[in-house]
């Protein structure tokens, strides 16, 4: 079965927005920005199929795909999929998939698939205001840490533009350096993708700011629209030395160009102890759950 993947290019930003914002998305990677941008590193491909679209990226040897987005047959497409799978000689497999995904995979194919939830997947999402008023004991040490930065620098605030991005570029390098990243597989990717992110700022019409202590960048982030009423955060960099960047720039952000959001969604922890525990003390509201799905293995009698 020939079906036509390819890998998303600039040019087909309008085609795949099309199909994503006909649903409401939670997950953090169903955006072009995010999607354009990591799809070098997971060899990320695309097509629609029966006026729906479906992602394929590799999961070991064998092909993986995210649930199809449409206003089309889903069951036709999965099917499809399934025959698409056969040829190739293994089973069909999702990731990335919701827990409301599933539930409709599950009605067309009563006791086919089974998913599993991987917690080092799941987002974090927080009610947008209370991040910026940061109201409350629980955000007794956050409100602690951006009085102490306040008193100690001075500081500036602004919103990213092209006049300012190659500030930001520079402070990017610079953090490669602080945080070994050369010796690091997972931070090379995460820093190519941040310096693409800024390289294409204008072109994936994202939106970011950034913060600066004696005229020096010293934090910035980067976002986009998920959805009507969810702001999702791809990038943030701060040099940790300074006490207070990291919370700074997250309220600052949120606060200067976020407040008509009523969520934000910062993304997943990737099984980092340290990214758990920061994203949990801020309280999220819920975790977007996501699994992959495979077919179930018979048991033998």
């Amino acid at each position: 079965m020939d079906i036509e993947f390819r890998r998303p290019e600039l040019e087909d930003k309008q085609l795949i927005e099309q199909y994503l914002h006909m649903k409401k998305m939670m997950g953090c990677e169903m955006t072009f920005g995010n999607i354009y941008l990591w799809s070098r590193h997971y060899g990320v491909t695309f097509a629609v199929i029966n006026d729906m679209l479906v992602f394929k990226s590799s999961w070991g040897k064998n092909p993986s795909f995210v649930y199809p987005v449409g206003k089309g047959d889903v069951k036709a497409v999965i099917d499809t999929l399934e025959q698409y799978c056969a040829e190739l000689g293994c089973k069909l497999h999702f990731h990335s998939v919701s827990e409301e995904q599933f539930a409709e995979l599950d009605s067309l194919y009563p006791g086919k698939y089974e998913i599993e939830y991987m917690r080092d997947s799941a987002d974090y999402v927080y009610e947008l205001e209370k991040l910026v008023s940061l109201a409350g004991k629980k955000y007794h040490g956050k409100r602690n840490h951006i009085n102490r930065f306040i008193e100690n620098n001075n500081w500036s605030y602004e919103a990213i533009t092209r006049h300012n991005l190659e500030d930001c570029f520079q402070m990017a390098l610079m953090w490669r350096k602080e945080n070994l990243c050369d010796d690091d597989e997972g931070k090379t990717a995460e820093l190519c993708v941040t310096l693409n992110a800024l390289r294409l700022f204008e072109e994936l019409d994202f939106m970011g700011g950034l913060i600066r202590v004696d005229g020096e960048v010293i934090a910035f982030t980067i976002g986009e629209p998920l959805s009507d009423d969810t702001f999702v955060i791809h990038i943030e960099k701060a040099f940790s030395k300074i006490q207070g960047a990291y919370p700074m720039i997250n309220q600052q952000f949120l606060q200067h160009a976020c407040m008509n959001y009523k969520y934000v969604n910062r993304e997943e922890d990737m099984g980092s102890e340290g990214l758990r525990k920061a994203k949990l003390s801020y309280q999220p509201v819920f975790l977007v759950q996501k699994g992959v799905v495979k077919v179930k293995h018979p048991i033998s009698g």
